[in-house]
């Protein structure tokens, strides 16, 4: 198993070993170096190779060893802000134009698994649930948007009644099913992307951070401990882990902690009334809970995010009682492992993407939202560099701003800004 490179999570555990990548030695050149072997850097790359362009991948740890590794793993539609507020940020017409590109991401997704054959525990089915009779009204309106405005017809209503028999929790008003969307494990995920990038011909090194870029002679040169790669465009899609390799950037995204606890197996037929159709959960609190069952008969439940990035609680034992508060009746169940990572969140919560240069291409602040959208967002990528960049402008048109505070205060403005939606969940 690979959890020796990996954070000691449930994914790690449950992913078949494989031989590690080798770590850049000496110099090489390609047409695009893309920084970040998560799933955008995986589907930046193939995209590309598949398009013809020689491709170099430079990850500092493992393959999927941030984000992409460690998520709650739900595939759904849209972008984390929502279409309304996308609405006001870039207008009706590009919002629509961004919500059927991230509809394009979930089919996407499952084409990829399908035509790579990706072993990845795909399932599909997502239910956001109503917990409080102001988020019903809001989940109503979302439904009648979304079929009306964007004739998104995949969705429906579920009342209590109906998902009393779907969950076996009594927490929730009413329910919103999305047959569309659905949920995997997001470690054998990214590595089969990563698989089927090498297949197409590129050259994936890990433990080879990338440090620093210069130009020479029309080049773009990324430095790494033990090498250099020449390029003639550089596409970064590390995101919260870029740091000071484009402090520019990071001033535009902050990294939260969000955790997750995996029970012991709780046998087939326990598992299966919790969540009886198998589909993914997401409660729409600001500090949200979102839960799924296992492959292997567990219970994956996360949540409770840390704007401070530090782990101030026992993670386990608080993300435990959360799950209780769902599902009371699992009071005598162990949970055998639990996690944590990093999302970058961007002020607005919209993702941002965009160019540092002209040759210079970023992907980042997915907000939580990035299983589905940064396998298109790669896609986009490719298009851009390869000369059609209509569809990865409409998000590179979407306005953002730096967090408050700088670098020492930008954390203690955040959580004070959070405080007011935590109360707000209470009401």
């Amino acid at each position: 198993m690979v959890a020796a490179a990996h954070i000691n999570s449930w994914y790690a555990l449950t992913t078949p070993d494989r031989t590690a990548n080798p770590a850049l030695e000496g110099n090489i050149d390609c047409d695009v170096c893309v920084v970040g072997a998560g799933i955008a850097g995986c589907s930046t790359a193939l995209h590309l190779a598949e398009k013809g362009y020689r491709v170099v991948l430079l990850e500092a740890e493992r393959i999927a060893w941030g984000a992409s590794g460690r998520s709650g793993a739900q595939a759904i539609f849209g972008v984390a802000c929502g279409q309304k507020k996308l609405e006001k940020l870039v207008g009706l017409s590009d919002a629509r134009a961004i919500w059927d590109i991230t509809v394009e991401g979930l089919k996407l997704q499952r084409d990829l698994i399908s035509n790579q054959k990706i072993d990845c525990d795909y399932v599909a089915g997502q239910i956001q649930v109503a917990q409080k009779p102001r988020q019903d009204q809001d989940l109503r309106a979302e439904f009648i948007q979304l079929q009306q405005r964007y004739n998104y017809q995949s969705v429906s209503l579920i009342e209590r009644d109906a998902l009393n028999t779907l969950l076996a929790s009594e927490r929730y008003f009413s329910g919103m099913l999305d047959t569309a969307s659905g949920h995997l494990h997001p470690l054998k995920y990214t590595e089969g992307l990563a698989a089927a990038a090498m297949r197409a011909g590129v050259k994936i090194y890990e433990r080879s951070g990338a440090l620093s870029y210069t130009r020479q002679n029309k080049k773009l040169n990324v430095t790494t401990a033990a090498g250099i790669v020449r390029c003639t465009s550089l596409a970064l899609c590390g995101n919260a882990w870029l740091g000071p390799f484009a402090p520019t950037l990071a001033k535009k995204i902050i990294g939260v902690g969000t955790y997750m606890i995996a029970t012991e197996s709780l046998g087939q037929n326990r598992a299966a009334a919790l969540i009886t159709n198998n589909a993914a959960i997401t409660d729409m609190n600001w500090i949200l809970d979102y839960f799924r069952r296992s492959s292997d008969h567990r219970l994956l439940f996360g949540g409770r995010v840390s704007y401070s990035g530090l782990d101030t609680v026992n993670t386990a034992r608080a993300t435990r009682a959360r799950m209780l508060q769902v599902y009371p009746q699992l009071k005598d169940v162990k949970v055998e492992y639990a996690w944590g990572g990093y999302a970058d969140i961007t002020m607005n919560r919209a993702p941002h993407f965009g160019r540092l240069e002209p040759d210079v291409y970023f992907l980042q602040g997915f907000s939580g939202h990035g299983i589905a959208l940064t396998g298109i967002a790669g896609k986009l990528l490719s298009e851009a560099i390869a000369g059609t960049n209509e569809r990865f402008d409409l998000f590179a048109n979407i306005p953002h701003r730096n967090f408050p505070g700088g670098a020492a205060l930008r954390r203690p403005a955040l959580m004070l800004a959070m405080l007011w939606y935590r109360l707000r969940d209470l009401l």
